[in-house]
């Protein structure tokens, strides 16, 4: 067994140190000039604009040949999907707001199929910050366009001194730590599955090579499959890709909802 263990560990097989490496987003797209980086388009980016042109394809065969009464399921379930967020936004934010529905609809879509597509493998686009801070940024500018739009810039900035002049500073704090809030949570939730996930194929990994040396196995295939990474991970899959992805992608349109119709104020 000594020298099996002894074969492996020469030949680089079975490594039972736990190595969990968590990074950024890679640069897919570099320019440079000479030894100058210029420019570069992120992997967040690509996977992007991947998911436009599935979701553009996606909702240009569900829409073609529409009839006037529905004869064919994707017209059904296209029918379906714009009631649903129609219905969505007017019990949320009033009739009057009924205009924010295709705004609302782009935005769950996008957070989700970005969350959704580390199921295939690639990186989740709201594992960046600057994904998730983009969108809270959008909402923030409706916030404030519409706090203005009421009260006007005047009765805005007034609103900063209100109910006593003393407490301004917190009420701007608080004003900025809305779209920061946003942004933190659906990152913060979907950045945790993925490293728990990271670590758990690492602990997966290391406990398959640790059964291999005890059975004093050195084929070198078999450090490319581990055996305890078989239908455990799918099991929490369920729950940080596909659970947890709806979840927050829908409670960041809730919050949207809520905090711009506020702003506009409530329906009469």
């Amino acid at each position: 067994m000594e020298t099996a263990l002894a074969a492996a560990a020469a030949a680089g097989f079975f490594d039972t140190e736990l190595h969990v490496e968590v990074l950024g987003p890679k640069k897919m797209i570099t320019i440079m000039n000479g030894t100058e980086e210029v420019f570069a388009i992120s992997e967040t980016v690509v996977t992007g604009w991947v998911i436009i042109l599935f979701l553009f394809i996606l909702m240009k065969w569900l829409t073609s040949d529409l009839k006037l009464v529905p004869t064919s399921k994707r017209q059904v379930l296209a029918e379906w999907f714009v009631t649903f967020f129609n219905n969505l936004v007017k019990e949320n934010m009033g009739s009057k707001m009924m205009h924010f529905a295709p705004y609302i609809a782009t935005i769950f879509t996008f957070a989700l199929t970005g969350s959704l597509v580390s199921v295939l493998g690639l990186r989740s686009m709201t594992v960046d910050i600057n994904c998730t801070g983009t969108w809270a940024a959008l909402t923030f500018i409706l916030i404030t366009f519409y706090k203005i739009k009421s009260n006007g810039f005047g009765g805005y900035l007034k609103s900063f001194a209100e109910p006593v002049v003393v407490i301004t500073p917190i009420n701007i704090l608080s004003e900025v730590a809305t779209p920061v809030a946003m942004a933190l949570r659906m990152f913060g939730n979907i950045s945790s599955g993925m490293i728990i996930s990271a670590i758990l194929y690492a602990v997966l990994t290391v406990l398959s090579n640790v059964v291999y040396n005890a059975m004093s196995l050195n084929i070198g295939a078999l450090n490319y499959f581990h055996v305890f990474q078989v239908g455990i991970p799918a099991v929490l899959s369920i729950y940080f890709d596909f659970f947890s992805s709806v979840i927050q992608s829908y409670v960041f349109i809730m919050l949207t909802m809520a905090y711009v119709s506020d702003a506009a104020g409530k329906e009469e």
